[in-house]
């Protein structure tokens, strides 16, 4: 793409779009070490973080010249993107932690990232701009012994025309390019399930906010020239 479209889709992107990761890590802060004595191989699977999911919003990232908000702390902890109260909040290693421990944990690391992107939001939003959240995730090619046939997933509220929309016309761009990508829209989870930008869409429900997780297929992002090719085709095609 040359270089001056590059940089206008820039200039267009860049005040409205948000890049979130979530599980972009599998840190475990010194405090909480005892927890996972052992566990090296779990941390490092994708149980321990979205395998490739920081690295490629970064890419997308400096493509875009849009901010982004990142956790590298393990999901294996707690859990981001997931509610309060929710059973995945806590994985078993990390369950066992007191109440009173557990709420820390949550006042230290959970909360301020939330409220991080909560502001943001809602500072664009006061000002009368729209917002689109792009939640950039990673998911493993097989689970439970079923290959996920698509290299990337769109997750929006099929209820909101305009997330979906956006997302029936990003999926055309991307399978129409030369790679042909496998996309599917609300694969391989469900929009409406339990995460953070479904959370962030009640928060701002009737306000311009769309609020998108981008599924990318680890396969994809583990080859390096393939993960160089999807990435450039997701910004190219990114427009708003």
């Amino acid at each position: 793409m040359p270089r001056r479209r590059v940089a206008e889709r820039r200039r267009r992107l860049a005040p409205w779009l948000l890049l979130s990761c979530e599980h972009g890590g599998n840190r475990v802060p010194p405090e909480y070490r005892r927890l996972f004595a052992g566990q090296r191989r779990l941390l490092a699977s994708h149980r321990g973080l979205d395998i490739g999911a920081l690295a490629a919003a970064r890419v997308l990232q400096r493509r875009l010249g849009a901010p982004l908000v990142a956790a590298t702390v393990t999901r294996l902890l707690v859990d981001l993107n997931r509610s309060i109260g929710h059973p995945a909040l806590y994985s078993s290693l990390s369950r066992v932690l007191s109440a009173e421990e557990r709420e820390r944990l949550l006042a230290r690391h959970y909360h301020p990232y939330r409220q991080l992107l909560r502001d943001w939001i809602a500072g664009r939003l006061a000002r009368g701009e729209r917002v689109l959240q792009l939640s950039v995730h990673s998911f493993t090619p097989v689970l439970d012994g079923r290959r996920r046939n698509a290299d990337v997933g769109l997750l929006y509220d099929p209820a909101s025309s305009g997330e979906a929309q956006f997302c029936r016309a990003w999926q055309a761009r991307l399978v129409a390019s030369a790679q042909g990508w496998r996309v599917r829209r609300n694969y391989p989870y469900r929009g409406t399930a339990d995460g953070l930008v479904v959370a962030l869409r009640r928060e701002f429900a009737g306000q311009s906010y769309l609020g998108i997780e981008l599924e990318l297929n680890q396969v994809c992002l583990g080859n390096p020239s393939q993960a160089a090719a999807l990435l450039a085709d997701l910004a190219a095609s990114l427009e708003c």
